[in-house]
């Protein structure tokens, strides 16, 4: 029933919704506006809603830029791609494994996974695994193995919505009919995993997506900079601009080149597939989170 009391606490509440997503909202807004700023407006009077010139210099000079930084988003896309992947087959595997509570030794393996989050070798035993074991250094696969390609916190949240939303009676009636433990991975528990597989997919995306910390570890710039990532190259911009005058010499654009909006730009045209995709798994997010961290 819609009571005096009920309406004013659904008004307060939009209200503070609406300021909330506002505040989400305004730097993404303030990011695209400030690059499409004009380089000298930026400079001498800083980023603002209102800017008193606007420029696409940045765009353009990002188009000139195709040979380094075009190779950044492709690299992206493909270790983003491959790296997801590769995680949603070994995390779905590991956790219906997990799920299995009648397995020899699942005990054993569950306390492995956990174990895993509260307990690590450090970063110097896994760099050194990494590079004089598997020899992956100045390679793409050192932007795809080390770090994301499993996570014991997707595995559990993958294993508790196995064991709480897949009826056991199901898969014991594919059993019957003929299928093994293969089989009843890839005709039931998979096509029912939709949401749950989603939300990993999404948040191991994003992580390969945003990641520059393996770049930094395992690619050098003198044998590993065809592989650098677009986010590897955004955060060499941050620290120096010389970055950007260095890797420009195939281009004739002056010395005045837009490096402050250029940032700017380039943080745009990072974020945009992040942006363009999530719409799409945002009502599997949230269904797939809490089903996945119910345990009975």
């Amino acid at each position: 029933m819609r009571t005096k009391d009920n309406t004013k606490w659904k008004l307060l509440s939009n209200t503070v919704l609406i300021l909330f997503t506002l505040c989400a909202l305004l730097p993404f807004i303030l990011l695209i506006i400030a690059s499409f700023t004009d380089e000298t407006a930026a400079v001498t009077n800083g980023y603002s809603f209102f800017p008193e010139k606007w420029s696409i210099g940045a765009y353009t000079y990002i188009l000139k830029q195709w040979e380094t930084i075009g190779r950044g988003y492709i690299n992206t896309i493909f270790v983003t791609l491959v790296g997801t992947a590769l995680s949603m087959v070994i995390t779905s595997l590991f956790a219906y494994t997990l799920s299995n509570d009648r397995l020899p030794g699942v005990r054993i393996l569950n306390f492995l996974c956990i174990f895993t989050m509260l307990f690590s070798g450090g970063q110097v035993a896994s760099y050194y695994i990494w590079s004089n074991c598997f020899h992956i250094r100045d390679t793409i696969w050192a932007l795809v193995f080390p770090g994301w390609m499993m996570s014991a916190f997707n595995v559990i949240l993958v294993k508790n919505y196995y064991k709480t939303s897949i009826p056991a009676s199901l898969k014991e009636a594919a059993k019957i009919d003929g299928c093994g433990e293969f089989g009843v991975f890839m005709r039931i528990v998979l096509p029912l995993s939709v949401p749950i597989n989603a939300t990993i997919g999404l948040m191991t995306g994003l992580s390969y997506w945003n990641d520059w910390i393996n770049g930094l570890y395992y690619l050098t710039e003198r044998n590993g900079s065809k592989y650098y990532t677009i986010q590897i190259i955004l955060n060499q911009i941050s620290d120096s601009i010389a970055y950007l005058q260095k890797n420009a010499t195939a281009v004739t654009i002056g010395t005045n080149f837009p490096s402050t909006t250029a940032r700017m730009a380039i943080a745009v045209t990072g974020v945009l597939p992040v942006l363009i995709v999530y719409p799409f798994l945002q009502k599997y997010f949230v269904k797939g989170i809490t089903l996945g961290a119910v345990k009975e």
